[in-house]
């Protein structure tokens, strides 16, 4: 490709040429696929391919599954790949996402989604800026493929595996809110 020279009065900063084009091919054996407490996520762009802008997930929830309420301090937003989901924002009623649908989760407000279907739900989720994924690594379980189903826990480690996540997450930006709590 022939590129046209950069104007020397340019209002924009200077390419870096440090950084390459980030791919994540879906047949791709180094993607990370975890399982985070009966969801799978799978990394398909983490902060260091991106200079730390943002991190893109493919997310696969189980019926009955999805994070408890929370909040961080960075931008989530959804895009229903399949499926369907309850997305529930502050106080207000929640909002049933269909496939096709996407929404935007402001910084720093309350919310938590859940898979009230009785099929899988697809999701598409980018943060900016990155570190979700990196959240998820802290205590989720690696898992072969996108699909492959998260492991079956006891209530004990359920229970172990969301007080690590509350733990590690002031560290990210972000705080487990207890249910009720918005």
């Amino acid at each position: 490709m022939n590129n046209p020279p950069v104007r020397a009065t340019s209002p924009l900063t200077a390419d870096d040429l440090t950084r390459e084009l980030a791919i994540a091919r879906s047949d791709d054996e180094a993607l990370v696929h975890l399982a985070v407490v009966g969801d799978t996520y799978t990394v398909l762009l983490a902060g260091e391919q991106t200079a730390g802008r943002f991190a893109m997930l493919d997310m696969l929830i189980p019926p009955g599954g999805g994070p408890p309420p929370h909040r961080h301090n960075f931008e989530e937003c959804f895009r229903v790949l399949a499926g369907s989901i309850e997305v529930q924002l502050r106080d207000l009623p929640p909002m049933r996402l269909e496939a096709g649908d996407s929404a935007n989760i402001p910084a720093n407000a309350p919310h938590a989604f859940r898979n009230t279907a009785d099929a899988a739900a697809r999701l598409l989720c980018t943060v900016a800026p990155a570190g979700l994924e990196s959240f998820f690594a802290e205590f989720g379980d690696p898992v072969s493929t996108r699909t492959s189903p998260a492991p079956e826990l006891s209530d004990v480690e359920r229970r172990n595996r969301l007080e690590r996540a509350a733990a590690k997450a002031p560290e990210y930006g972000i705080e487990m809110l207890t249910p009720g709590r918005r």
